[in-house]
């Protein structure tokens, strides 16, 4: 069998064990380190050593105070204890403490000697083997989670990408709509600006303000698939048209279903012609059943459309809409949201600044144009 070869300390306070013990160890090829007190263990001890060999009466500091200065250093190597004639009652506190194994000195079959040595130094290859292994896999894990995580970033940085490029091409159809219309030019536009003071008057969080604007620049995406000429024509619309007209919450609803991002845009637009008292439609909603955001887009849709001109009745001013929404408070629209755009609606206009493209891009908002 190889011999191995390892380094080897070895304390012991008598000069003739400590002389003969080294001997022998330096014959089975090993390199040794003597010392005759446990201080000078704690002391030189590091991981370059593969087994100890540790006497337990020495003067100064004994075999249990070094082992347990040992144990404090965390340098896994194994310690062999000598023991004299009748010390075995501490040979076995010893090994209770972290010794590896025991020797009886004097030291008598060299073949058992040999061999306990031999088992500490491959104990001490395989601590060292699993050390190794421990750093490897904890490298690995820093590894794979930093790949990982950059992954991650690049499918966000994706994701929010297709959003933004989503977005705008849903912005550029609306605009094309619109401008098909003179009447209703700038109305998506407006409405996104009414619903973000709104929102901002209500102290809404950042998280609910991107949810508000998205659903406002979309709320009437469902008219892109609906025969303009009823929403242009010079005139009060038909039953049958007023019919056609209110169905684009639900077209709209549908258009936006397919993008998983836009889950709850989706249950704005589809019922921001809803009402409080559950007359609206399409699906007669009331109370509870509206969140505050759709209830926010039913009072600013409807301000606007109130504030808007058509050929067939002109359009109210500032107070008479704020008028007619009081009016409706609790009924047709919530009366909290009426109240605070009341006041926001006064406090920005008399600024004399109607919504400022600075302003819009201050709070992140996008033109639909």
């Amino acid at each position: 069998m190889e011999e191995i070869q390892a380094k080897i300390l070895v304390a012991d306070d008598d000069n003739m064990v400590r002389t003969t013990v080294s001997k022998i160890l330096e014959m089975f090829g090993h390199t040794v380190v003597a010392v005759d007190d446990g201080k000078y263990v704690a002391e030189i001890i590091d991981d370059t050593y593969d087994v100890i060999l540790l006497d337990i009466n020495m003067p100064g500091m004994d075999g249990f105070e070094t082992i347990a200065a040992l144990n404090g250093l965390e340098h896994d190597i194994p310690v062999i204890f000598l023991t004299g004639a009748g010390s075995m009652d501490y040979a076995v506190k010893a090994i209770n403490l972290g010794a590896y194994d025991f020797l009886t000195k004097p030291i008598e079959d060299l073949d058992i000697f040999n061999v306990k040595i031999r088992r500490a130094i491959e104990k001490r290859m395989y601590i060292r083997r699993e050390s190794h292994y421990k750093r490897e896999l904890e490298d690995d894990v820093l590894a794979k989670a930093a790949e990982l995580e950059e992954t991650n970033k690049l499918l966000l940085t994706y994701s929010l990408s297709l959003e933004n490029a989503t977005v705008q091409l849903m912005s550029s159809l609306q605009n094309a709509m619109e401008e098909k219309d003179f009447y209703t030019a700038g109305h998506t536009m407006r409405v996104t600006e009414y619903a973000i003071l709104l929102g901002m008057a209500m102290n809404l969080p950042e998280s609910d303000m991107v949810i508000l604007r998205r659903a406002a620049q979309f709320h009437d995406i469902g008219k892109l698939v609906i025969d303009l000429s009823c929403i242009q024509k010079p005139g009060k619309l038909t039953d049958e048209e007023w019919a056609l007209i209110r169905k684009h919450p639900v077209v709209g609803a549908n258009i936006i279903k397919p993008l998983g991002f836009m889950e709850k845009e989706q249950f704005i637009i589809r019922h921001h012609h809803e009402r409080m008292d559950g007359k609206g439609y399409p699906d007669g909603l009331k109370g509870n059943e509206l969140d505050q955001l759709t209830r926010i887009l039913m009072v600013v849709d409807s301000y606007d459309a109130m504030t808007s001109r058509r050929n067939y009745r002109r359009n109210m001013t500032l107070e008479e809409a704020v008028q007619e929404l009081n009016d409706c408070a609790g009924t047709q629209f919530d009366e909290a949201c009426v109240l605070a755009f009341s006041e926001a609606i006064r406090d920005f206009t008399s600024t004399g600044d109607a919504f400022s493209r600075e302003y819009l891009e201050n709070y992140n908002i996008e033109y639909c144009s």
